[in-house]
């Protein structure tokens, strides 16, 4: 548990530093993973490290998926518009 702790500190002074965008899912993934990681076989700083990476590119994959959404409904929304413009 001790080594669980140190890795989340670790990763928060770590991550203070990076923008909260760039950071996106980092933290919570780095939290999980060091826990994970100190089950499976105490190896809570790699599973930190491992947790960040998937969290953040689990953020900026559902970014883009809302930002695509966000664009489909303006698109939808427009030609609507348009329609009732005729």
């Amino acid at each position: 548990m001790k080594h669980t702790i140190i890795a989340a500190v670790a990763a928060c002074f770590a991550l203070s530093s990076i923008p909260a965008a760039e950071a996106g899912g980092c933290l919570k993934g780095a939290v999980v993973g060091g826990v994970a990681g100190h089950y499976m076989h105490h190896h809570a700083i790699l599973g930190a490290v491992a947790g960040c990476a998937i969290g953040h590119h689990m953020a900026v994959k559902k970014e883009q998926e809302e930002r695509a959404r966000h664009d489909q409904w303006q698109r939808d929304h427009q030609q609507q518009n348009s329609h009732h413009a005729i």
